[in-house]
């Protein structure tokens, strides 16, 4: 019998389309099988949102999209473009 274990991928896109570029980005192997850490590598594990769904990922989470206020057009805050992916995988 398998288990199936959760890898979560988070992406912040360059804007609420999915195939605009990523701008920064975060997995989590719930499998134990990586350890991956923020910081760990210069280079997004996919070009695009759209390509981490190419690849078999599945969002879970689309960003909520919230105009600025008022003359906050250029204050720096969070991430406001963050998706979330996931894979399930199968263990022995």
């Amino acid at each position: 019998m398998s288990k199936q274990r959760q890898k979560v991928l988070v992406l912040y896109l360059a804007n609420s389309a999915l195939d605009s570029s990523v701008k920064g980005w975060s997995i989590y192997d719930g499998t134990g099988q990586t350890h991956p850490t923020t910081g760990d590598s210069d280079v997004p594990p996919y070009r695009t949102g759209l390509d981490a769904l190419k690849d078999g990922w599945r969002v879970v989470q689309f960003p909520q999209l919230i105009p600025p206020y008022p003359n906050m057009e250029y204050t720096t805050s969070f991430q406001m473009y963050e998706f979330i992916f996931e894979q399930l995988v199968d263990l022995p």
